[in-house]
Parts: structure tokens; sequence; C-alpha cells
């Protein structure tokens, strides 16, 4: 009986041991299984730098996207280093009759937003900056999001997008896409999202041409103070 007990007792924990690895295994690999599991495809963006793309892409954001959604850091003055002149900007891209100076934000209010739709809209000013991830950069998750709309007859919106699923925010260029070919159409969402980009960094066309100097200069500096610290001390031992 204890020669039994005792053999007993040995393959029990035998077992123990084996389930105890099989635990831990699980343990360690199921953020690993997880994240595989919610691995997400982006198609990536063909951003452009273009001006006249870029002035396309202002037009679509202000039609399309300025009436939930802000982008309380842009003034609309900005958009004269996109080539567009003082009259055009407020005549025709600044829909509320404010003045040229103002910043582009919306009419409606967090408290109305937060009533209407359940949850404010996010102001766009950034996104395509907070949006980069190991899947891919902010352009491409917001050119993938917005061609990834799709039917949804079980959302209230009627709509249901790839990237997001059960996504609160209704298919805006609905009417954009059904009129012309999809090709026509990813042009027009590469063109908006370039202007996202944009808009993340108005300056950045301009800090990149500084810093090229800058590099230039440092250079130039530097092979010039390498021959006088030459010259400076060939005599001396």
């Amino acid at each position: 009986m204890q020669a039994g007990s005792g053999k007993g007792d040995v393959q029990m924990k035998t077992h123990a041991i084996k389930l105890l690895k099989r635990l831990a295994a699980a343990v360690l690999f199921a953020p690993v299984l997880a994240m595989a599991s919610t691995a997400m495809h982006l198609d990536k963006a063909p951003v452009s730098t273009d001006q006249q793309k870029l002035q396309r892409g202002a037009e679509l954001f202000i039609k399309y996207c300025l009436n939930c959604h802000s982008a309380s850091m842009v003034r609309y003055s900005e958009l004269k280093k996109l080539g567009f002149d003082e009259k055009k900007i407020t005549e025709e891209l600044i829909y509320s009759g404010g003045k040229i100076g103002d910043l582009m934000t919306i009419a409606m209010t967090r408290d109305d937003a937060e009533a209407w739709f359940g949850t404010a809209p996010p102001d766009l000013s950034l996104m395509a900056r907070a949006k980069g991830s190991e899947f891919g950069s902010g352009a491409d998750y917001l050119y993938t999001y917005l061609r990834g709309f799709y039917k949804d007859e079980n959302r209230p919106t009627g709509w249901n997008n790839k990237v997001f699923d059960n996504v609160g925010m209704p298919h805006a260029l609905w009417d954009l896409q059904g009129e012309q070919p999809a090709e026509k159409y990813d042009e027009d969402v590469a063109d908006l999202v370039s202007f996202m980009v944009w808009m993340g960094e108005p300056d950045s066309g301009s800090r990149k041409k500084i810093g090229i100097f800058v590099i230039i200069f440092l250079a130039g500096f530097y092979v010039l103070t390498h021959k006088l610290g030459k010259t400076y001390w060939k005599n001396t031992h």
C-alpha cells in the first residue's frame, strides 16, 4: 500500500508540474496571441505635398469634416501657405461667416455633441499624428479607415467600418463615394488625408528647408574650424 501510494504521489506531482508549465506558457503567450488576433491591416496612404492636392484636401475637409469635427489648433489664415488667397478663404471656405484669423472650430458645443451622438467627435488637428502605431502611420490609418465603411443595418447610422468595428461615426463621405469610380474616391481620400497630415504641422516644409541649410552651415563651419585648428597648432609641439 505504501509503495503504491508513493508511486501515485509521483504521478500526481508530475501531472501537476505539466499543468503548471502549460498554464505558465498560456500566461506568457496570451498577450502575443491577443495581438496576433487583433492585428490590423492598413493600406499605405499615398500622402502628397503637391499644392493642388493639398488644396483639394482642404476643401474636402471643410465641406465634409468641419461640420462635426473641429481643428481648433489651426487658423484659417494658415491656408494661405497652401496657395489660397484671402478672398477665396473668407468667401468660400469660411462657412460660418468668421474671420480669416479665426481658429477652425465648429458651432456645436461638446454638451450638445454628447447628447446627440453619445460622445463628442474628436478634434482632428493632430489626428494624423496621433493614430500612428506599429501597424502603420496615422495617415495609413485614416486612409484605410475612410475607405473602410460598409452598410450595416444593425447600426444606428446604417454604417459600420472594417477598421473601427461598431464605430459611432456615420459615413460622412458616402455621397462622394457613390457618385464616382472607386479609383477617384481613393484619390479624394488621399488628398483629404494629405491635408490632415499637413494640418498636423503646417510649417513642416519650412522646417525641413531650414534644417538642410543648418546642416550645410554646420558642415562648412566644421571644415573652417578644423583648418583653423591645424593652422594654429602646426608650430606647437
